[in-house]
């Protein structure tokens, strides 16, 4: 089992920068993490993705260039640095994790979310 914590969240103006944090517990050995996010009335969507040896990245077209997702083993951790945000990129933002490393909703672990709204 997987347990993930999200924190990090909060308001910031439009052009401001959060750091969401996701805390691993568990068999996170060698799993892929990743970022999806939710607005209201919307389909969950992805955002970011890194492999377990941080060595492969994905990132939707949406956050490229603003977003940068990274991961610190020991620490059982994975980042996403948000900047440039936009009032676009408010919604929900879930931690995910799982074996397999990709772009689709299909990972097994999830975390409860952390709201993040952008204010313009």
């Amino acid at each position: 089992q997987v347990q993930l914590v999200e924190s990090g969240g909060g308001l910031v103006q439009a052009g401001g920068s959060l750091r969401l944090s996701c805390a691993a517990s568990g068999r996170t050995l060698r799993y892929a993490m990743a970022w999806f996010r939710q607005a209201p009335g919307k389909d969950r969507e992805f955002v970011a993705a890194i492999g377990w040896t941080g060595g492969f990245t994905y990132y939707a077209d949406s956050v490229k260039g603003r977003f940068t997702i990274s991961r610190d083993n020991a620490k059982n951790a994975v980042y996403l640095q948000m900047n440039s945000l936009k009032p676009e990129d408010t919604a929900v933002y879930y931690c995910a994790a799982d074996e397999n490393l990709g772009k689709s909703a299909m990972y097994a672990y999830w975390g409860q979310g952390t709201q993040v709204t952008v204010s313009s």
